[in-house]
């Protein structure tokens, strides 16, 4: 969910997806939280009108239904939820990541139906691609769509460590709904399954075609997708100390 496209690896034999959001901060509370980290409202990657992001996790991957120090916003079209996880799901970024976790899986021979060599390589490819575009259209854009459910994540920016890795991990489980309500997060749970059931089914190998496979794959992708969302709160932490970091470097040349 910017997208941060999740892929769906099937089960080993033998041998790496979005959050969603929870009810809006006041704004009081957030130009408070951006006052504190030395931060003005020009630094943080957003773009109100859309109620969209900007942003990328650490200044590549597609971050763009994360909000940082955001009021309360009107909620997103159908038309727009599908924009914006379609400009993630499409970012060029996304090249060479889905090569990346191809490698990774070839590396490991998981999935051995798949074979080796370059056609090994191109099929894991494709099926990493398609993984991931699925489960992206799945949790962000079609349930969200049809449910009526916010698919961005508002980032927490305040209290410790273990409270904002709760706030975080929580979200996978609830989400608010287009009027602002708090629900169980739907979009996520069953989107990941359906997305996970579509391709262990259809362009997997053989082998894989299991219901215990399956949820093998759903599962991952939701682990994943948990840890993604964490990285995703404390992305503004890890973006001011590179900045600062930076600043003091060159004050200091």
């Amino acid at each position: 969910m910017a997208i941060f496209a999740s892929p769906a690896f099937p089960q080993q034999h033998g041998s790496t997806a979005g959050p969603q959001a929870p009810a809006a901060q006041g704004s009081a509370q957030n130009q408070s939280s951006s006052a504190d980290s030395g931060e003005t409202d020009s630094d943080v990657p957003s773009d109100s009108r859309a109620g969209t992001s900007n942003d990328r996790l650490f200044y590549a991957l597609p971050n763009f239904l994360t909000l940082e120090n955001a009021g309360k916003l009107p909620p997103l079209s159908s038309k727009e939820k599908f924009k914006v996880v379609a400009r993630g799901a499409f970012d060029y970024v996304q090249i060479p990541w889905y090569g990346f976790l191809a490698g990774i899986s070839q590396a490991e021979n998981s999935e051995p139906g798949f074979g080796q060599g370059a056609a090994g390589y191109g099929k894991r490819y494709g099926a990493a691609a398609a993984d991931g575009l699925i489960e992206n259209f799945m949790t962000g854009a079609i349930f969200p769509s049809v449910l009526k459910q916010d698919p961005r994540f508002y980032q927490q920016s305040s209290g410790g460590f273990l409270h904002r890795t709760e706030y975080a991990v929580s979200r996978i489980f609830i989400t608010r709904t287009d009027r602002g309500n708090e629900q169980f997060n739907y979009s996520e749970i069953f989107g990941s399954a359906l997305s996970a059931g579509i391709s262990t089914y259809s362009y997997h190998p053989r082998a894989d075609k299991t219901l215990a496979n399956t949820a093998s794959v759903w599962g991952t992708q939701v682990g994943y997708d948990t840890i993604t969302i964490v990285v995703k709160e404390f992305w503004p932490d890890i973006r001011r100390m590179i900045t600062h970091k930076a600043q003091t470097e060159a004050t200091a040349d």
